[in-house]
């Protein structure tokens, strides 16, 4: 008399993955975030020049630490499951074991994410209404740096293909070139002639979009003298790629003297150039020739 036995399943290694893999996530973590957050961040632009660029490296560094452990269990979940359960040349390639659900690593997600993002948000909302953090705010801003009061009033405005600038306190004497005084509260006032532009000062840490019509204020304090570079951060046409140039801070009597020079290179032409105001529209009264 004959019975069939079937063979019984090989029993599944009792091999703890899950906590291997939790041990080396943290061991990973707390050397990693750290370095990253002391090392990396800092480093990342736009820079200290002003308060306003050294918030978003703070922002920057707040952000690398936060997403380094998140990297980290990438990592070594990718790296544990390639070294421990990849198939052997030898061996037949079979389903492993069904898999529905773990109730505990859902709970675990869940509770970690949700906590990660409403700190996000709550950290990004305190960041920008501190100081506006380089952000334009449109006409009414709601974000004011401390020493608003006192700002010296800065107008922007883009054109294909090139920023000039506009200085109300000077006659609203126009420049090709954007000179700002050391340590000093500056009230950037953006708007076009044309097309949509953005104004973007890149180690001063502000950008603002310049559109028609609309008067977008961004603040910025700069400290020491200094070199920085403006670009337009919208694509606005042919020769969007070529709209750049350079703007400097400089101590206060250069930037006096620079003031006093430009004013009366501009007095001859300040007749056919419209008066100084927050926007400005094409005038239909006038033709050419």
């Amino acid at each position: 008399m004959t019975t069939d036995q079937t063979a019984a399943p090989a029993p599944l290694s009792s091999d703890n993955h899950g906590l291997r893999v939790v041990v080396a996530w943290l061991v990973l973590s707390v050397i990693a975030t750290p370095l990253v957050a002391i090392y990396v961040g800092p480093h990342i632009p736009p820079g200290n020049a002003t308060p306003q660029g050294q918030g978003q490296v703070f922002d920057n560094q707040v952000m690398t630490a936060l997403i380094t452990p998140v990297l980290c269990l990438l990592a070594v979940f990718f790296g544990y499951g390639l070294v421990k359960f990849h198939a052997k040349r030898s061996e037949a390639i079979v389903d492993g074991p069904p898999l529905r659900n773990d109730a505990r690593v859902q709970v675990l997600w869940v509770a970690i994410t949700s906590t990660m993002v409403l700190f996000l948000a709550g950290f990004g909302t305190y960041e920008l209404l501190k100081d506006g953090a380089g952000g334009g705010q449109g006409p009414s801003p709601i974000a004011f740096p401390a020493h608003h009061s006192d700002a010296l009033q800065v107008q922007v405005i883009g054109q294909q293909w090139e920023f000039t600038y506009r200085y109300p306190s000077f006659g609203g004497m126009e420049s090709a070139q954007l000179v700002l005084p050391a340590n000093t509260e500056i009230e950037f006032h953006v708007t076009s002639l044309d097309v949509i532009h953005s104004f973007w000062a890149v180690e001063l840490g502000i950008k603002a979009d310049a559109n028609p019509g609309v008067d977008n204020v961004v603040y910025a304090e700069t400290r020491d003298p200094m070199t920085f570079h403006v670009r337009c951060a919208e694509l606005c046409g042919l020769w969007h790629g070529y709209m750049f140039n350079n703007g400097e801070v400089v101590d206060q009597s250069t930037f006096d003297a620079w003031a006093k020079k430009a004013q009366a290179q501009y007095a001859p032409i300040a007749k056919y150039v419209p008066k100084y105001a927050h926007v400005y529209f094409p005038d239909p009264q006038r033709r050419a020739g």
